[in-house]
């Protein structure tokens, strides 16, 4: 699903909601989480799951073209992590397949 799908299933599901309100309340949530994670904090949604930050140590790496060796900074990258009850439901809807 891509954000725009989300944006029309939510002024689908939502007649009272515009589409352009659907869209600024879309994009507001998705800011907020992305201000949340670059300040070093963790978001946790209920039944869905948690993002977080993992710390990726400096390393070094090997340009696959080339071959030559490089070095790869350190850096911070968000992480997902599926809760329980998605879990669950994923799996649940996969088993029928």
């Amino acid at each position: 699903m891509t954000k725009s799908d989300l944006i029309a299933q939510l002024a689908e599901r939502f007649p009272q909601l515009v589409a352009k309100d659907a869209d600024l309340s879309v994009k507001m949530i998705l800011e907020a989480m992305a201000e949340a994670l670059s300040n070093g904090d963790r978001i946790e949604i209920r039944g869905f799951g948690s993002f977080a930050l993992n710390y990726r140590p400096p390393r070094v790496g090997r340009n696959p073209k080339s071959g030559e060796k490089v070095n790869v900074p350190e850096k911070w990258v968000p992480h997902f992590k599926a809760g329980k009850e998605l879990r669950e439901r994923v799996d649940g809807s996969l088993e029928s397949i």
